[in-house]
């Protein structure tokens, strides 16, 4: 069972504890973030991209996630798990959202799920809570429709972007998410919007003022080659230094153990507010200050 469910992160909110998240898809990576003991997984659909090669994360299939699940689940059965629910899964109707939603649960082991969107998706997102699953909402850039609308760019800087994450977050809590995580939307406004709701607020880039951060296990590691995000800091150098200081025998250590170890600084340095630095966070820009006051005012 894992050490962490639903109430508990809630609870670490209330208690202004913020959480360490990561993203993995296979068993080894999964055991690393278990030993390092960070607090959930997000079993991700960009497991299509990073394991299998992809492009986008649009041709991921539930089938290949129920498998990334598995995985995951076999090696960090004590960690909280968020399976993420692929583009063409949930979208026809409420029916096909709860029937993908308990194939996650019950063939890939994951404790939760997670799709993307707000307004458009809350009557889907209802249905599965009522199906007895917790839920995790995604706004802000959102892979699964970002690549062909409005590209990998930060979200925030009009009015109406601000008008509809605010729109979004509100029907997302009232359909009954236990959290919601926030994707490259720019660090002012995510210290407003955090506000909006009652629920644990994540951040994958998008600043420092939430309840928790999550990273790529594979950025964390600079594992994936083909994009780096500016919000993506790689702990590996730190790890094999800090592991170098500890060990004399450093010929016996192997990548696990330098995986373990960057987990444990990613982790750290969430808990001791050192990760976002500004480095690492999108911000809204001199030109846009004004937004800050509207979003404060709506």
């Amino acid at each position: 069972m894992p050490k962490f469910n639903v109430s508990d992160l809630k609870q670490l909110k209330e208690n202004q504890k913020k959480v360490a998240l990561t993203v993995a898809y296979d068993y080894s990576i999964a055991k690393a973030v278990q030993v390092s003991q960070l607090d959930a997984i997000l079993v991700g659909d960009s497991g299509g991209m990073v394991n299998l090669g992809y492009s986008s994360t649009v041709p991921t299939t539930l089938i290949q996630m129920i498998s990334f699940c598995q995985a995951v689940s076999r090696g960090a059965p004590e960690i909280f798990l968020i399976g993420d629910l692929p583009f063409g899964s949930y979208e026809v109707s409420s029916k096909q959202a709860v029937k993908s939603a308990v194939k996650l649960v019950k063939l890939g082991g994951v404790n939760s799920i997670k799709l993307e969107g707000g307004t458009r998706v809350a009557s889907k997102v209802k249905a599965i809570v009522d199906a007895g699953i917790p839920v995790m909402g995604h706004l802000g850039i959102t892979p699964q429709s970002s690549a062909s609308t409005s590209g990998y760019r930060p979200y925030g800087r009009t009015r109406q972007e601000i008008i509809e994450l605010k729109k979004d977050m509100l029907e997302l809590e009232r359909a009954g998410v236990f959290s919601i995580l926030l994707e490259g939307v720019v660090s002012e406004i995510t210290k407003v919007a955090r506000n909006w709701v009652n629920v644990p607020v994540y951040g994958i880039g998008s600043g420092s003022d939430v309840d928790g951060q999550l990273v790529l296990s594979y950025d964390i590691l600079g594992l994936y080659p083909d994009f780096k995000p500016k919000f993506a800091k790689k702990y590996i150098s730190d790890a094999i230094s800090k592991i170098q200081e500890d060990n004399s025998d450093f010929k016996n250590i192997g990548f696990f153990d330098i995986a373990v170890k960057s987990f444990e600084l990613y982790k750290q340095e969430i808990l001791n507010n050192k990760f976002p630095s500004e480095e690492y966070k999108y911000s809204i820009g001199k030109e846009n200050q004004n937004l800050l006051e509207f979003a404060q005012e709506i």
